[in-house]
C-alpha cells in the first residue's frame, strides 16, 4: 500500500489512522467499519489527499476534524457505500402497488420516505409505481451524500441503467437522450411532481419536524449500524409511520422483527401496528 497506480510515491494508511477514520466516520455518521474495509479506505480517501494537496493520511485527518472543517462533508461522502439500482429487490415495489392501488381514491396524497436514497433510482422507481397505480404522491428521498443527492436531484441516467426496464413503462416515465445527450435518459417532468430530495444523517440526533409517512423504505443502510444504533433508528422510524404504512427494508435485514410494533407482511417488508 505504498504505491500509486501510476506507480509514485504514496501515502501510508497507518494502524492510528485506520483506527481514527473509524473512529471519525461512527461519530459523523454512524457507520461501523470492519478491519476488512481498510483497503477500502485507503483507495477511497487516497482520492481526497490527493484533491486536498496533503501528503499523509494524518496531514488529511487532521483537516477532517478542523473546527467547521469544509473537509469533513467530502470524507464522508468518500466512504458511503452507494449500491443501488431501479427496481432494485422487485418484491417491494410489487406490494407498494398493490398498497397505493388501494388508496388510489383518496384525497391525501400517498407519504413514501426513501431514506437512504443514495443517487435516485429507488424514489424515481417508487414515483413509476404509484403514478402507474393512479395514486397522488407525495415522495421524499434523502441521503447523508451530498453528491449522491445531487444526481438523484438532476434525474439524469446512463441509458444502460434501465436496460431491464419494460418498453411501456420506459416509454411512459422516461426521455431518452439525442445529440450531445445520446445515451442518457431523464425522467420525465410528469414524475419529478411530488417529488423532492433533501440531504439527512440517520444518526443525527435531531431529524427535521417531518409529518408521519404511509411507506418508508430504509434498506441495506442499517447493515452499517451496530445493534444499539439499528434499536434508536428504529424507534424513530416507528413514530414515523401511519397505522396500517409499509416499513420496506434491505433483502439481509430483519432489524423490525424484534419490534412490537410491527408485524412481517411480506419478504423483508413490516406493517406498522395500530397502538404504542
Amino acid at each position: 500500500m505504498g504505491l500509486d497506480a501510476g506507480g509514485g510515491a504514496a501515502a501510508m494508511l497507518n494502524d492510528r489512522d485506520f483506527a481514527t477514520v473509524r473512529d471519525l466516520i461512527s461519530g459523523y455518521a454512524g457507520i461501523k467499519l470492519s478491519p476488512q474495509k481498510r483497503n477500502m479506505v485507503y483507495n477511497r480517501l487516497l482520492r481526497r489527499l490527493r484533491a486536498c494537496g496533503t501528503t499523509s493520511f494524518g496531514e488529511y485527518l487532521e483537516l477532517v476534524q478542523a473546527p467547521q472543517s469544509s473537509e469533513r462533508e467530502a470524507f464522508v461522502n468518500a466512504l458511503t457505500t452507494n449500491l443501488t439500482a431501479f427496481f432494485r429487490e422487485p418484491h417491494h415495489f410489487d406490494l407498494l402497488a398493490e398498497y397505493a392501488r388501494a388508496r388510489a381514491g383518496q384525497r391525501q396524497p400517498l407519504r413514501v420516505w426513501s431514506s437512504a436514497c443514495s443517487t435516485g433510482e429507488e424514489v424515481w422507481s417508487i414515483a413509476m409505481v404509484l403514478r402507474e397505480a393512479g395514486c397522488a404522491a407525495d415522495i421524499v428521498g434523502t441521503d447523508i451524500d451530498t453528491e449522491v443527492i445531487k444526481t438523484a436531484t438532476g434525474g439524469v441516467y446512463r441509458a444502460d441503467r434501465v436496460e431491464g426496464m419494460a418498453p411501456e413503462r420506459l416509454r411512459k416515465h422516461l426521455l431518452r437522450g439525442a445529440g450531445a445527450n445520446e445515451g442518457l435518459v431523464s425522467v420525465r417532468p410528469e414524475l419529478r411532481a411530488g417529488v423532492r430530495f433533501g440531504q439527512l444523517n440517520l444518526q443525527s440526533p435531531a431529524w427535521p419536524a417531518q409529518e408521519r409517512y404511509d411507506v418508508i423504505f430504509c434498506r441495506n443502510v442499517v447493515i452499517y449500524f451496530d445493534r444499539e444504533s439499528q434499536k434508536r433508528l428504529l424507534a424513530r422510524l416507528a413514530d414515523l409511520i401511519v397505522p396500517g404504512g409499509l416499513l420496506m427494508v434491505g433483502h439481509s435485514e430483519s432489524f423490525p422483527a424484534a419490534h412490537p410494533g410491527f408485524r412481517s407482511c411480506g419478504r423483508t417488508a413490516y406493517e406498522r401496528l395500530a397502538g404504542p
